[in-house]
């Protein structure tokens, strides 16, 4: 029996997947909210990383208060220009001082700015199409000694807060996800004028899934209105066949609503965004943590990306939360549908949170009370090694939105 306060209970409500009504959405890289999120983030890993290799330990930062001011641009066929730039401002707090060492924390966030941009949003110019500000206030290094390769005590909880994370995906949140995933990869690759600003939404009525895609189209690789369509109705039928990997059910697919050919009005843009053209952002206000907006399941409205990786819960336990739930899933059968919470408690140590509550919908013929020791062992498991999740953030190796 475990000494954390873990409980397993069946769930309020049906298997989202059985519900007659379901929502997802999910906001692509180029999204001017997942602009936000990917900079917050690759700002926040560039300090983690500087200050292990400078100090041995990350010292106190955060960076999720990102926002981004919209510009103005005027596309046309073959190619037009922008002509407001785009503003974006790096805000929060950093550790620029530390045991007699200046660290050049607005600098390093500078640079992996520029970095992450030239290569998610490659149709961006730095400094020309986008004008990116840092503004860090300073942070106390005396007082965030939070974090060090050799440390062995397991940090305490920065905030009273909690995350929330399911499993398994539904079909139509596969569809959603795995769509706007390949759009933005193998399908960009090979067809350039779709650019990275792609928004899904799915609804599932029943057994009927309708997709709908708005995709920004680069103007550079567009010569006429006849080519644009073309282009529409390629990822439409691209998304189609991804659909269809994941479900037998009814699909219709449906790209860019809102044009109107006979008034010329099309998503044309000069750099791949809609921040190209008014459409502002900020951290926080697109995907969670598993990359995808769910209304039909609890979420946390914490802003995943930017923040410090090593204490503060908004991140750690929104991405625990998330691999708990995959964990469990995939290891104990006769589970349909999982949710877990993760609460914290100010100045807990985070492997001990102030309750870990795992609420399931089994299968028929299986109870709770059959898969609930199990389900216990994985979840006391999985938060005895939370400073896993730390490093994960640190190098790379799991996703904030």
């Amino acid at each position: 029996m475990s000494e954390r306060n873990i409980r397993v209970e069946s769930i309020d409500r049906q298997a989202v997947e059985d519900q007659e009504v379901e929502i997802v959405e999910r906001k692509g890289i180029g999204h001017p909210d997942s602009i936000c999120d990917g900079i917050a983030e690759s700002v926040a890993g560039a300090l983690a990383r500087e200050y292990i290799d400078r100090v041995g330990e990350v010292l106190h930062f955060n960076t999720d208060e990102t926002q981004l001011v919209a510009g103005e641009a005027a596309p046309a066929f073959g190619g037009g220009e922008v002509v407001d730039p785009i503003y974006l401002l790096i805000v929060g707090r950093a550790t620029k001082h530390y045991d007699g060492q200046a660290i050049p924390a607005e600098t390093i966030a500078l640079r992996a700015a520029r970095e992450y941009l030239e290569s998610e949003i490659p149709h961006l110019t730095v400094g020309e199409d986008i004008v990116v500000d840092v503004k860090l206030g300073e942070g106390s290094g005396d007082l965030q000694e939070v974090f060090g390769e050799d440390e062995v005590s397991v940090p305490m909880a920065n905030d009273t807060s909690f995350g929330v994370g399911h499993a398994p995906l539904t079909e139509t949140e596969q569809i959603v996800l795995d769509a706007e995933r390949r759009l933005n990869g193998e399908y960009a690759a090979e067809n350039p004028e779709v650019g990275p600003d792609v928004k899904i939404m799915g609804k599932r009525e029943g057994d009927t899934i309708d997709v709908t895609v708005a995709a920004a189209m680069v103007d550079e690789y567009i010569a006429d209105l006849d080519d644009y369509i073309e282009a529409v109705e390629s990822v439409r039928e691209f998304v189609d066949g991804v659909a269809r990997e994941h479900t037998d059910r009814e699909v219709a697919v449906h790209v860019n609503t809102a044009d109107d050919y006979e008034e010329g009005s099309i998503f044309l843009t000069v750099t791949g965004t809609s921040a190209e053209q008014g459409d502002d952002g900020s951290v926080g206000r697109g995907n969670r943590a598993n990359g995808l907006i769910t209304p039909n399941r609890s979420m946390s409205m914490e802003a995943t990306s930017g923040k410090n990786p090593v204490n503060h819960i908004g991140k750690i336990y929104n991405l625990l939360s998330t691999e708990i739930a995959e964990s469990v899933v995939s290891e104990v059968d006769g589970i349909r549908d999982l949710r877990v919470r993760l609460l914290s408690q100010i100045g807990r140590p985070i492997d001990q949170p102030h309750v870990a509550d795992v609420q399931l919908v089994t299968n028929d013929g299986v109870a709770v009370s059959d898969v609930d020791a199990d389900v216990e062992a994985i979840v006391d498991r999985e938060l005895a090694t939370v400073t896993e999740i730390t490093r994960s953030v640190i190098e790379g190796e799991l996703t904030t939105f």
